[in-house]
């Protein structure tokens, strides 16, 4: 193979497919040239390309929108096409031609490359994003009573960006080879952010409708914002359908689609959940203990609180189901962001707390602002922390002490406490010294006390996960040190078990030099037992026709 190394590193998806029909079939990566110049090439190829067709799209929703246009102020003024008009008739055969041009090189190395997977992931996002943002508010503004014509426009311009790049995707010869995944995972997570929003939305809009009567929504019909925001949700509910059932996302595992997985089914969730859960916990304890505010002002935020802790715990139990089903990395990182939501709840509320008891002490805050800020500190904690324990388990003996989730979890903890105690020590170092220097009102206690408050849950939680970090290093012996770390195997056919079996035993980067003479696949377990006794860093793979395997050592 001439050229450079091909790192059988290299991401061909977001994630396995695990049976799921999300792409067509792909055929196995050819070994061709990737030098530095096609790499480039190809880049700049796809970004220009995406531009282009962004003018284009931009121009065609300008020139559509002039079409559906009824209002007499805008026919008759010409002005306006000037803009969609360049737009379209020049960008548009420029991406045309482009794509013509690029279109015929996808049966070769072309098709292989991350440039092209990355340009389509990126083309089916943006346009799917586009068409359903604007295509839900010309129903909801047509339900408020107005009309945009050049919003219908746009819709229906990005509606066939996005249709001519999925059948793209779909095509059977060439459809990308890398990143097949990434566009129905990304659909998946961005329909289901729209489904929840709407839906949080529409649950506001009732429940604020049926207990609070709100002054300001004189003359607006109460179901007029529900039902807009009922048009979000379902039209976020069928493209999250689309996607994570159609298009078999629910049945990706592995890479991209288990971090997207976590990140949005879980982590986006809970933080939902246990915020709105927050709220209303917050509004409650002001109506028992706090009542200095008319009951509207006091219940305003109730709404919002209880539709997102409904909505966000749906979504928050259905996806940690999906995420119990996936790989043991998988439920450990899922645990892992629970217990980071539920310290970062319990950690802010004992920061509020510490700032109200502070401020007891301040004469020009005490009394209600005082008893206010208590409340809101003794909401957080009281949710946070039942959260925290249950995903942490501090009283058990953790099994997976030194799992790579609980390490990026503990060095993440780490990393966020010295960010905020070193800001929160400088605003403490400021206010002192301004308080020194240049007196005024207000006293030291009252200057320091909400920055002190952070600092003091950020030492407590620093100093916790620190105990646990040193109580895991003595638990877990250290693993033992590889001498072997990179294995550049010479190989023919499909080397894909080959490399794999040699990562499993060795935990080495392994590099794949292909063989242009025909050579058979070489024997995996024959492999890796020449690597069994090999005490050099980096070494050469030569598999030979007859089952034997010679082992090359190199120099760095």
């Amino acid at each position: 193979m001439s050229g450079a190394d091909v790192e059988s590193s290299e991401i061909r998806d977001g994630g396995s497919r695990g049976g799921a029909s999300v792409a067509p079939a792909a055929t196995p990566l050819r070994d061709a040239p990737r030098g530095a110049q096609g790499t480039v090439r190809r880049i700049i190829v796809f970004t220009i390309l995406f531009v282009l067709v962004c003018i284009a799209a931009s121009g065609v929703a300008g020139l559509l929108g002039r079409l559906f246009e009824t209002r007499p102020e805008f026919i008759e003024s010409s002005a306006s096409l000037a803009l969609p008009l360049a737009y379209t008739l020049i960008g548009g055969p420029l991406a045309a031609l482009l794509w013509w041009f690029q279109w015929r090189r996808l049966d070769g190395p072309d098709r292989e490359s991350v440039a092209w997977g990355l340009y389509l992931s990126a083309a089916l996002t943006v346009a799917l994003i586009m068409f359903v943002t604007t295509g839900l508010a010309v129903i909801t503004d047509l339900i408020g009573g107005r009309w945009f014509p050049t919003t219908l426009g746009t819709a229906i311009a990005w509606l066939l960006v996005w249709v001519a790049h999925r059948l793209m995707w779909a095509s059977a010869h060439r459809s990308p080879l890398r990143l097949t995944t990434v566009p129905v995972v990304l659909g998946a997570a961005y329909g289901l952010a729209v489904a929840a929003s709407g839906a949080i939305n529409a649950l506001k809009a009732v429940f604020d409708a049926a207990v609070i009567t709100s002054p300001w929504s004189i003359g607006v019909p109460w179901w007029q914002p529900a039902l807009q925001a009922i048009v979000w949700t379902v039209g976020g509910t069928l493209v999250w359908v689309w996607h994570w059932h159609r298009d078999g996302t629910r049945r990706l595992s592995g890479g991209f689609a288990d971090v997207a997985l976590v990140l949005t089914g879980v982590l986006a969730a809970a933080a939902v959940a246990l915020g709105g859960l927050g709220t209303a916990l917050y509004v409650g304890l002001r109506a028992a203990f706090d009542r200095d505010e008319s009951w509207h002002q006091l219940l305003s935020p109730l709404g919002l609180g209880v539709a997102a802790a409904g909505v966000g715990a749906v979504i928050w139990r259905y996806h940690r189901g999906v995420a119990t089903e996936r790989r043991d990395a998988t439920r450990n990182a899922a645990r892992m962001v629970e217990a980071g939501v539920g310290l970062i709840g319990a950690a802010s509320g004992i920061g509020v707390i510490v700032n109200a008891l502070l401020a007891s002490f301040a004469a020009p805050l005490s009394g209600s602002d005082a008893r206010t800020l208590l409340l809101g500190g003794i909401a957080s904690l009281a949710v946070g922390a039942p959260v925290w324990w249950w995903a942490w388990r501090p009283r058990q003996a953790s099994a997976d002490a030194g799992s790579t989730g609980r390490r990026v979890y503990l060095i993440a903890v780490f990393g966020v406490s010295a960010v905020v105690a070193i800001v929160a020590l400088l605003i403490v170092g400021y206010r002192i010294f301004e308080f020194a220097l240049e007196g005024g009102n207000g006293g030291v206690v009252e200057r320091i006390r909400a920055p002190f408050g952070l600092l003091l849950a950020t030492a407590l939680v620093a100093a916790y996960h620190f105990a646990v970090w040193r109580r895991d290093r003595e638990a877990v012996p250290a693993a033992p040190t590889r001498t072997l770390a990179r294995v550049v195997l010479v190989a023919g056919g499909d080397g894909t078990p080959t490399v794999q079996a040699v990562r499993d035993a060795t935990g080495a980067s392994v590099t794949v030099w292909g063989r242009a003479d025909g050579a058979a696949a070489p024997d995996p377990q024959a492999v890796t037992a020449a690597l069994a006794a090999v005490e050099w860093p980096r070494v050469l793979v030569i598999p030979a026709a007859d089952g034997t395997v010679q082992v090359i050592p190199l120099t760095d």
